[in-house]
């Protein structure tokens, strides 16, 4: 029949108009900020921190100032200074810490080779968007308070991701503790073996000379 194609595509430029108003597959746009959309995990906006405590982020940063974040970064936005002392970090162990950790986040082009550089899985990349501020100076360098955040709130935005980093970070601090235990064990050992007696030396008879020896051969 004449024209029966484009009766067809009517039809479906028909259908897909009215679905429009009451199909949510359908729907293009939301009533932001009424109705937010749901974020997938592997959406990236600017990085953060990841601190292994909520009630002490600056005490149990992961991050201990490499500077290889900063060092790879391509519109060198992160600024690092590493402290002078060491403190323990989430596990007790020593650790230098960022004194000063900044993020220009109007240079930040969210391309997560930092994350990927990053040997300690100490920075993350965030889900949150707005950001919108009415000072593009100071209100968009982030500092270290500002960027971190806990290991429950990457659980929340990123599950995979973080169930995956928190089964690798157990079984490396679980080697490192068993490592740390043998060694430990081998020099306590080592202290209660007990030390080699001397072997007393002939002495020479008074006025006379030293005694002779003879070889057993």
């Amino acid at each position: 029949m004449l024209g029966s194609g484009l009766i067809q595509g009517l039809a479906v430029t028909a259908r897909n108009f009215v679905g429009s108003f009451h199909d949510p597959k359908r729907l293009t746009t939301l009533e932001y900020p009424e109705k937010k959309t749901v974020l997938p995990e592997a959406f990236r906006n600017f990085p953060f921190l990841v601190s292994e405590n909520a009630e002490d982020p600056m005490g149990t940063l992961r991050c201990v100032a490499c500077q290889i974040c900063e060092k790879e970064c391509p519109p060198q936005c992160i600024y690092i200074e590493k402290s002078k002392d060491k403190k323990p970090d989430a596990t007790g162990k020593m650790q230098i810490y960022p004194a000063i950790f900044l993020i220009d986040s109007s240079v930040c082009m969210n391309c997560q080779i930092c994350v990927e550089v990053c040997p300690f899985d100490a920075i993350k990349m965030d889900h949150e968007y707005e950001i919108a501020t009415q000072d593009r100076f100071k209100a968009l360098l982030l500092d270290r308070e500002q960027l971190a955040k806990p290991n429950s709130y990457f659980h929340s935005i990123r599950p995979e991701e973080a169930a995956e980093v928190d089964g690798r970070l157990a079984t490396e601090r679980k080697a490192a503790e068993e490592k740390a235990k043998a060694a430990a064990q081998a020099k306590a050992a080592a202290q209660a073996k007990p030390a080699p007696q001397a072997v007393a030396k002939p002495q020479p008879a008074p006025g006379g000379n030293p005694p002779k020896t003879t070889n057993p051969a």
